[in-house]
């Protein structure tokens, strides 16, 4: 039975707050490199640029998290995951803050996030959020299968809200293309 020193004691608990080890930080983000994204299982959560920030807040690693958009069905799967990842590699009860400002944009997939969709079939984001294709001007999509610049819009909304289905004409190749946002 638990006294009523030792419950005050676990109420005023700190959750295992210490001081920050100067390679916390650099190992949280190598952790959050193994964290696939559920949907896209080959881009980690960096490679999307969905991490925003790793600080030490209050002896607690306190992550930033931007989703991909304030509507992603798998941003409570995402964060769960990062949550227990973290506390696999030791940081006990990681703070998760959802940023929703500014907004994700796909500017933000890094280079190697871009090959890996590439390699995985999916076209990644062209060019970037610029806004052209109000004014008219088309990007031109690139097929992830054969490299053919050669390719037409099958529908807007592909195997998630996130990306169009696209089929390439030189290999007749159907593909996601990860829309810029």
């Amino acid at each position: 039975m638990v006294s009523s020193e030792q419950s005050a004691g676990l109420i005023a608990s700190d959750g295992g707050a210490r001081e920050a080890d100067e390679s916390d930080l650099p190992r949280a983000w190598q952790v959050l490199e193994q964290v696939m994204d559920p949907e896209v299982p080959v881009v980690s959560v960096v490679d999307l640029g969905i991490i925003r920030e790793i600080s030490w807040v209050d002896g607690h690693l306190r992550v930033a998290i931007t989703p991909t958009y304030s509507g992603c069905p798998a941003t409570e799967l995402i964060e769960s995951e990062i949550a227990k990842a973290l506390e696999r590699a030791g940081f006990r009860a990681p703070r998760l803050e959802r940023r929703l400002a500014p907004a994700w944009t796909t500017d933000w997939i890094s280079a190697q996030g871009r090959e890996r969709l590439r390699a995985f079939g999916i076209a990644p984001p062209a060019g970037s959020t610029s806004k052209r294709s109000l004014l008219g001007e088309k990007d031109a999509i690139c097929c992830p299968h054969c490299g053919s610049h050669d390719t037409e819009v099958v529908s807007q909304f592909g195997s998630t809200a996130c990306k169009a289905l696209y089929r390439c004409r030189a290999c007749l190749e159907p593909f996601d293309y990860f829309k810029c946002i």
